[in-house]
């Protein structure tokens, strides 16, 4: 009995060495651990002193996640990155049947879709371990038609950066996905106030939106046009200015490519030439109809690229006096112009203040709403409100009565009169002449 119970002992006693030990020696440690919300989902990310060997599952009634981190320790205080998430409830160690590896399960308020990987170290962070859980029925980002029963043009906007991506950073530490929401924010509240438009924030808040879901979620809000707002960054502290820039022809080629050959599910892309391309089997005809919707969506990229630089030159330098083609790909879409705006140098020690004051953010803001009001009353979509109560011109010529006019036009000589203000039915050569929507 008594040489029993020594060895009882002595194996209790070896088995908490080894265990000690395996903890000592594991190479690897779990240092912290961050949560992003986000309306569609949630990121969890383990900072890790080395490169993560993990294996996952998920287990059913609770729904958990369970990941296993091998010849690794855990040195974070997992539950003090829990805030107001609602889709983490808890976040503890559990036993594992292999020595030397750390357990974590995540109690989850339901089941999820699930998306685990690695990351390199980068910037300020070491190596990571990301986790995505996604809503299985996330909702379309709902658009209205206004009072007119006309729609409103809609811009969608997409703060650069978020979460734990923070985009460059200054000197004095600031973080361009702060400097990025704030414009962004600007941006939307002017949009918002005119009659006719709406903006839609592809971020509203601290977490990243994937560069396919930036596009998916404007293209779900029926986005007219697509604004992506960043600040540069460069080695040097010298540059400095705004930039806009729009999409590579090369890019756009190859991602036109890979979009034609899955046609049948991308027909719904292209509008009233939509349903032609799904259905038809002649492929040049298909190509044809979709490289001419590519191609007016790479003009309006420009065109209002071009209206952009106008008015920032008013209000900050420019880096750059004409519109830019990047191969980028937040602005790969075939289907929604879309251009990408550095509206200053974070880099650069005197534009980081003024990127952080919020006047001149404003101001930025400003000249990017004006382009966007300028460019959609000269361009606005059929079947909007702008485009029911944009006011025409014509200028009389040689031969041209009010009755000639008003034929042309399809309006009424009472009209014509009534919205230009005349007495009578006389017009002279030259006039210009408002041309009121028909009744």
């Amino acid at each position: 009995m008594r040489l029993t119970s020594i060895v009882k002992k002595l194996t209790v006693v070896l088995t908490l060495w080894l265990a000690l030990v395996t903890v000592v020696n594991a190479s690897n440690s779990i240092e912290s651990v961050r949560i992003w919300p986000a309306p569609e989902n949630t990121r969890i990310v383990f900072d890790l002193s080395e490169k993560p060997d993990f294996k996952y599952f998920s287990l059913k009634s609770p729904q958990r996640l369970v990941i296993d981190f091998k010849n690794s320790k855990n040195n974070a205080e997992l539950m003090s990155a829990i805030k107001a998430d609602r889709r983490v409830q808890k976040i503890r160690t559990s036993r594992s049947k292999q020595k030397g590896t750390t357990r974590l399960v995540l109690e989850l308020a339901e089941d999820y879709r699930v998306s685990v990987f690695p990351l390199a170290p980068a910037g300020q962070y070491s190596d990571r371990l990301v986790i995505d859980l996604y809503d299985k029925n996330s909702q379309p980002i709902a658009t209205h038609d206004n009072s007119k029963g006309k729609r409103d043009i809609v811009i969608a906007i997409v703060a650069g950066h978020g979460g734990e991506d923070p985009g460059s950073i200054g000197a004095s530490g600031t973080y361009e996905k702060r400097i990025t929401l704030k414009i962004a924010q600007k941006l939307a509240n002017l949009i918002n106030k005119k009659q006719g438009l709406k903006a839609v924030m592809i971020r509203s808040g601290d977490y990243y939106v994937d560069h396919n879901r930036k596009t998916e979620l404007a293209r779900k809000s029926k986005a007219d046009l697509l604004i992506s707002i960043h600040a540069d960054a460069f080695t040097s502290s010298k540059p400095s200015g705004a930039s806009v820039l729009v999409q590579a022809t090369r890019r756009a080629d190859s991602e036109f490519t890979r979009w034609i050959q899955n046609r049948e599910k991308n027909s719904e892309l292209l509008g009233g030439a939509g349903e032609t391309i799904r259905s038809t089997k002649d492929n040049n005809l298909a190509i044809a109809l979709g490289d001419m919707k590519k191609e007016y969506t790479m003009a309006s990229s420009y065109d209002f690229a071009e209206h952009v630089v106008k008015q920032l030159k008013k209000v900050t330098k420019l880096h750059k006096h004409k519109p830019e083609r990047l191969s980028l790909a937040v602005l790969k879409s075939s289907d929604i112009p879309s251009v990408l705006i550095e509206t200053g140098f974070i880099s650069n020690h005197q534009e980081e203040r003024r990127l952080n004051n919020s006047n001149h953010q404003q101001k930025l803001a400003k000249a990017i709403y004006i382009a966007v009001d300028d460019y959609f009353s000269r361009n606005p979509p059929d079947g909007t409100l702008l485009a029911a109560t944009r006011i025409r011109e014509h200028k009389v010529s040689r031969g041209e009565s009010l009755s000639v006019v008003a034929q042309r036009y399809k309006v009424s000589i009472r009209q014509l009169k009534s919205a230009n203000n005349l007495k009578s039915n006389v017009v002279r050569i030259g006039q210009t002449l408002k041309i009121p929507q028909a009744d």
